[in-house]
């Protein structure tokens, strides 16, 4: 966040050097926030088309079939991407292929943020927007830009959709605004040289909270990927085992576990649904957690095999759950290395606030990270959320508590050693 004010400011500089009729940053505000909106979404879903083709050649060499169902493949994944879901022979599927989601918020935030350099010539200037006048540039351009991300949805539903596959158009066009709003906004906002101006009437300590929120969720799913590529090397064998008893060929192999990487997001939140304690189920009446694994039968993915055995689990894994709060103590301390403070408690309830934030992103992310991925048992794929959002609050908020006062103890002795070197 500080590169991005940092850039930003520069930025703002730039266009106040050149003055506000730059032509540059003057551009119509609502046919180039409506045109990045299309240009956003469209950019993605090329993407998903031309992987639908390349999928259906790598396949079987485009011998079944014809183009128009390869791309009607890679249309519905980029809708599944946006929780549509989707009816596959009768069956719901609503789990969403994360990496394709990460794709589509990364496009909005670097096409939000080329919109938001273009038109920052409209509306107040900076010392205007101080003064207290108000400025509709940013929300202006939002709606327009979300209009356009939710025109080519639109019409995407209407050319992939049929009635055998039924994806949810109002589920599709609510995180369109989801997504808009969060990450097309800020992006927006950042391009304008809004976000600086705004940023500077927030007060130190609400700084330094989202701080250690930021740092402390980024730390939980670096954790979890650890814990999922640890888990899933120690199980490599199973792995190549289920792929070969599949008895596919070379192209549909590489097909499939590409096909996986799609979901490698969703595995991590389930780790770290699993290292806070609650755990996650794969199926009906299952349950995953560092205390208890209890497992009936799994359909045939490599991934699965990261899973630990059924059954009692082994004697070190309880303390796996101790991460999460030496995660939270290491992350609010390294934000407030970048926000310090020497007020016990200011820099308590900084760590405290930030990890009660980062609890709630990730007791959100968990309730997206599941779903239905096949018939029977496997309508209940998911990660405990609710469970995972208590204990992520409480294990956080402890764990940001102690990072925060532990960091404030080391900048006040640091303060107390530089005070008789500088008298």
């Amino acid at each position: 966040m500080t590169s991005l004010l940092s850039t930003t400011d520069g930025r703002t500089a730039e266009r106040a050097a050149n003055g506000p009729s730059d032509p540059r940053h003057r551009r119509p505000l609502v046919v180039l926030a409506t045109l990045g909106g299309v240009v956003a979404a469209g950019s993605v879903l090329l993407v998903c088309l031309a992987a639908g083709v390349f999928g259906w050649f790598l396949s079987d060499a485009g011998t079944h079939g014809e183009p128009r169902d390869a791309l009607q493949v890679g249309a519905l994944g980029w809708l599944m991407a946006h929780f549509s879901g989707v009816s596959v022979e009768g069956v719901t599927v609503t789990a969403v292929p994360l990496l394709v989601t990460l794709v589509c918020a990364w496009a909005v935030w670097r096409v939000g943020q080329r919109v938001g350099d273009a038109i920052s010539g409209h509306g107040p200037d900076a010392d205007a927007i101080a003064d207290g006048e108000r400025d509709w540039t940013v929300p202006t351009a939002l709606a327009c830009f979300t209009l356009g991300y939710g025109l080519v949805a639109f019409v995407t539903h209407a050319l992939a959709a049929t009635p055998q596959t039924a994806p949810s158009l109002g589920r599709t066009l609510l995180w369109v605004v989801v997504l808009a709003a969060c990450v097309g906004g800020p992006a927006i906002a950042v391009g304008a040289g809004r976000a600086a101006i705004w940023a500077a009437f927030v007060p130190v300590p609400v700084r330094g909270a989202v701080a250690a929120c930021v740092s402390i969720v980024r730390y939980h799913l670096l954790v979890a990927v650890v814990l999922l590529v640890a888990a899933l090397a120690v199980d490599l064998g199973t792995a190549v085992n289920v792929l070969s008893q599949l008895r596919m060929n070379t192209g549909e192999s590489t097909l499939f576990v590409l096909a996986t990487l799609l979901v490698v997001p969703n595995a991590t939140l389930f780790a770290g649904a699993y290292l806070l304690g609650p755990g996650f189920a794969v199926g009906t009446g299952t349950i995953v957690s560092p205390t208890v694994v209890a497992l009936g039968p799994l359909p045939m993915v490599p991934l699965l095999a990261a899973l630990p055995d059924a059954g009692a689990p082994s004697a070190w894994t309880p303390y796996l759950m101790a991460l999460p709060l030496l995660v939270a103590g290491a992350g609010a301390a390294r934000a407030q290395r970048r926000h310090p403070t020497l007020r016990w408690e200011e820099g308590g309830l900084r760590g405290c606030t930030g990890g009660v934030f980062a609890g709630v992103v990730v007791g959100l992310l968990a309730t997206i990270a599941g779903g239905a991925i096949g018939p029977g048992r496997m309508q209940t794929v998911e990660p405990f959320a609710f469970d995972v959002l208590v204990h992520a609050i409480t294990t956080f908020g402890i764990g940001g508590l102690f990072g925060g006062l532990a960091m404030t103890w080391r900048q006040r002795r640091t303060a107390r050693r530089a005070a008789p070197a500088s008298a």
